[in-house]
């Protein structure tokens, strides 16, 4: 028996030039990256900082300029059909023949890669998908969101090890989102590596246990998720009182407290150097007499424009 990789994907110095009329493209600027097999992985960047050629190179449609890339313990190169074998990828594009059907393309996607007519899944996985009712109507009949879906059912017909989704939720609403995201986990839970790129950062931040953030071509952040959302280090107290207030004690100055409405305090402060006691201890010692609390705390989407902005600034000064 075959030992499975550590490593779903592994990248090294992986680099890729686009020589155009208007001169050189630097989009991949060696990247490297090692996605642990069986994770549920998020790529997140702003647009054309990567995501697409890294995935491109990935699928053998965009050739690396330089570095190595392994799927599944196999070369892109050296073994590219086992590699190409090894993952399935959903695309931002929707591209489907019209006039077939789910079970027509499905049917012949599986072909494509082989996969024998007693072991295909094909209504297994459109039924899983929400489509079983749709599996003979034409594709050009369905809705954006079960077009999505079946670009899905696409990736998975060869039950690939690895499962690449390029923004798969892009236009989806609420109800089939949830539907897909409910398939994808069970893929993950029986041990898929699901790698995710998307703009809806809510998203990955419920969906994902690590994340790799790139930049222009670079990678500026990768670790886990608890880990990078530490980085942020404000937190944000909402006091509801049951005094009607004119203006902020004095006391709670120190940490930038502002009225929020007569009965509504919030005080700004960071966990690194400040005890919740101590705040706590203030708020009694003015005699307000606290309704309610809760408290805001830094997300996925402000550690992502933090670090983006940071790299931004950091390259404009080098270029000055």
């Amino acid at each position: 028996m075959t030992a499975m990789p550590d490593y779903a994907i592994e990248v090294e110095g992986l680099t890729k030039v686009y020589t155009g009329s208007n001169g050189e493209k630097l989009a991949l600027d060696d990247v490297s990256l090692k996605i642990p097999r069986g994770s549920f992985f998020a790529l997140l960047g702003p647009n054309g900082a990567g995501k697409s050629t890294f995935i491109n190179i990935l699928a053998g449609l965009v050739t690396k300029t330089n570095g190595t890339a392994k799927i599944w313990g196999h070369d892109i190169e050296a073994e590219m059909r086992a590699a190409r074998c090894a993952i399935g990828i959903v695309p931002q594009e929707l591209n489907l023949d019209a006039f077939f059907t789910p079970r027509q393309a499905m049917e012949l996607q599986a072909g494509l890669y082989g996969v024998p007519k007693p072991e295909r899944r094909t209504d297994e996985i459109l039924a899983a998908l929400g489509l079983a009712d749709k599996a003979d109507s034409y594709s050009r009949s369905l809705s954006g969101g079960m077009r999505r879906r079946l670009l899905v059912g696409k990736a998975m017909v060869h039950t690939p090890p690895v499962l690449v989704l390029d923004e798969p939720t892009a236009g989806v609403d609420i109800e089939l989102r949830q539907q897909l995201w409910a398939y994808v986990k069970e893929l993950n839970n029986a041990g898929v590596t699901i790698v995710l790129t998307t703009h809806y950062l809510e998203e990955a931040e419920e969906l994902c246990d690590e994340i790799a953030i790139i930049n222009q071509g670079k990678v500026i952040a990768h670790e886990d998720k608890r880990s990078l959302l530490r980085r942020i280090d404000h937190k944000t107290l909402i006091l509801t009182v049951n005094n009607e207030l004119n203006a902020v004690p004095d006391v709670l100055a120190p940490w930038g407290a502002e009225l929020r409405s007569e009965n509504q305090i919030a005080l700004h402060y960071r966990p690194s150097n400040t005890q919740m006691t101590e705040i706590l201890e203030a708020i009694h010692g003015c005699g307000l007499a606290v309704k309610d609390l809760s408290t805001e705390e830094g997300d996925l989407e402000d550690i992502f424009l933090m670090l983006t902005r940071d790299n931004n600034a950091a390259r404009a000064g080098a270029a000055a």
